[in-house]
């Protein structure tokens, strides 16, 4: 029992220095593309049309890296193919759902925005996950767990907001900074429980190393 408390300490202890290790990068990063897209507005740089072609360019692009990094973390720890794999897809297009479409679309409408509803991995499913399972096999046979979630978080931030002023009827300048520290929620929690806290909630044992929790 006290070997069970030990390793469970350490694993919430791991997922909590993680989360208060990335919470700066993702918060810096919301607020310049936040800071980015009023200046494309002022400027009359960018349109609806821009935001959706964005979207659909930036969200497969989230699922594969997220996918890459909730692999490689999993994979780290134990060594099995198959559940890096399942870990890895159902992890980025389940939470990256909910961060550049769910929770987008309900703080748009909180806002009074008026944003409509589109989930890629129900119109293009086929596309998702074999994007999923790529990006899955890179973070198994590559690894750079570091990397790729910072890309992630990066590209999160900017899918989230891109859906925003893609399926919204009401937006400004004003709306997009606002919005911006709203992207830093739907952005902060649900990338690091897909990159961290997700694969590491499947692991059984900490690292044959150190015996640590660790990235």
């Amino acid at each position: 029992w006290i070997i069970y408390y030990s390793m469970k300490f350490t694993r919430s202890d791991t997922i909590a220095r993680e989360l208060r290790h990335h919470l700066p990068f993702t918060l810096v990063v919301s607020l310049l593309a936040g800071v980015l897209v009023a200046l494309a507005f002022v400027f009359k740089l960018a349109s609806n049309e821009f935001f959706l072609s964005g979207f659909e360019i930036i969200h497969p692009l989230h699922v594969l890296v997220s996918a890459a990094a909730t692999s490689a973390i999993y994979y780290k720890y134990k060594r099995s193919f198959v559940g890096a794999i399942l870990i890895g897809v159902v992890g980025a297009i389940l939470i990256g759902s909910i961060s550049d479409v769910l929770l987008p679309w309900v703080g748009g409408n909180l806002f009074l925005l008026g944003t409509s509803f589109h989930l890629p991995i129900l119109e293009s499913p086929l596309l998702i996950l074999g994007i999923g399972v790529v990006g899955a096999l890179v973070g198994i046979y590559v690894g750079m767990f570091k990397l790729t979630h910072s890309l992630h978080v990066f590209l999160s931030v900017f899918a989230s907001l891109f859906y925003l002023l893609a399926f919204s009827v009401s937006v400004s300048v004003w709306v997009v900074l606002v919005n911006s520290l709203v992207v830093f929620l739907v952005v902060y929690v649900p990338c690091c429980i897909s990159d961290i806290v997700f694969p590491i909630l499947f692991i059984k044992t900490p690292c044959k190393d150190c015996g640590h929790w660790h990235d």
